[in-house]
This record gives C-alpha cells, structure tokens and sequence, in this order.
C-alpha cells in the first residue's frame, strides 16, 4: 500500500524525550536569565500557540471528512509538536537548579556562571562562558557546564595551567582571566 494512504499514528512522535545526559545526581545547572527564557517559551506555548491550534484544529474537524482535510492533519501534527515541546519544558524546569553566578563576583576561580578566558598551548586566547546545557550557544561562546572545556576549567584558579584531554590529543589551556556577571547585570 502506498505510504499516502496509510493512517498517521499518533504514536509516531515518541513521548520518550531523549534529554542531554546530565551527570551522575542528576542536576540541571541554569541561570536566572536561562530559566526565565525556558518559562517564557512554556508560557507563551500554553497561552498562546497551543489554544489557536486547537481551534483551527476544531473548526477543520467540524468541516467534515478528516482524513483529506489538510488543515486538520496539519493541525493535529502541529497539536503534538507542541505538546512535546511542553513535556520537555516541563521536565526541564521541574529538575532545574537556579544558581545566580553574580553572588562569585571578584573570585578568580571558576565556578557555574563564569566567563574564563584561556589560552592553549599554541597560545590562541579564546573566552567561553559556562552556561546551563539548556542555555549554552556556542556561537555566542557560551558552553555547557558538562563539556569537557568546562569540566576541565571548574574550579580552577587565575594562573593555572591545566590539561584538556580532546578527541586526537591531550593539550595544556592556562587560565588567564576569570570574570562573573554584576548583580544588577542579572
């Protein structure tokens, strides 16, 4: 049979959320600002986008013959895409642990929340700023907590000089310089 003709199943978008491996403990490390991004999406997808949804999905099912009704299966698709971005949000703020780095202000030893500033044993300076694995972008030189960059600079000093274990070499990075945001930044 033509795969045209066969029934969507509403099942074919998995429930099972296959989230970022967080450590053993199971933490989920997120800023202030992270965690009020990831609330704002889930409020504005059940405010919002979620209810225009459903009544279009409504008014395109009250029109009679569901299966060649393009509005109601793009709809219904539509339905679950959001639905699974609402799980996963909730999930995610439900484990999330808010941890404000402004309160490290003046320390020279790298914490959540740190902008470290490090050179490589080419001595190519490069600035990455630890973030929530929700909230890391590596464009804006932003990594998560949970990357090897970021394990190997926690909790290391201004002056250190550490070893970074990468995927062809084992490299040397020193810590150059260790900043966190103001208060009234946050």
């Amino acid at each position: 049979m033509n795969k045209a003709f066969t029934k969507e199943s509403d099942n074919e978008d998995d429930d099972d959320l296959q989230l970022p491996a967080l450590p053993a403990g199971g933490k989920n490390y997120i800023t202030p600002q992270g965690y009020a991004k990831l609330r704002s999406e889930w409020l504005d997808l059940m405010d919002n986008e979620r209810p225009k949804i459903v009544e279009a999905v409504f008014w395109a099912a009250s029109n009679g013959d569901r299966s060649e009704n393009g509005d109601y299966l793009y709809g219904k698709k539509r339905l679950r895409e959001i639905d699974r971005r609402i799980r996963f949000l909730t999930k995610r703020m439900e484990i999330a642990v808010i941890t404000d780095p402004s309160v490290h202000v003046g320390c020279k030893q790298v914490f959540f929340g740190a902008t470290v500033t490090y050179a490589d044993d080419s001595g190519l300076e490069r600035t990455v700023t630890i973030k929530g694995i929700d909230e890391a972008n590596t464009a804006h030189g932003e990594v998560s907590w949970i990357s090897p960059i970021a394990r190997t600079l926690l909790k290391a000093c201004e002056g250190d000089v550490l070893r970074l274990v990468m995927p062809d070499r084992v490299g040397e990075i020193e810590v150059l310089q260790v900043r966190y945001p103001s208060p009234e930044a946050v």
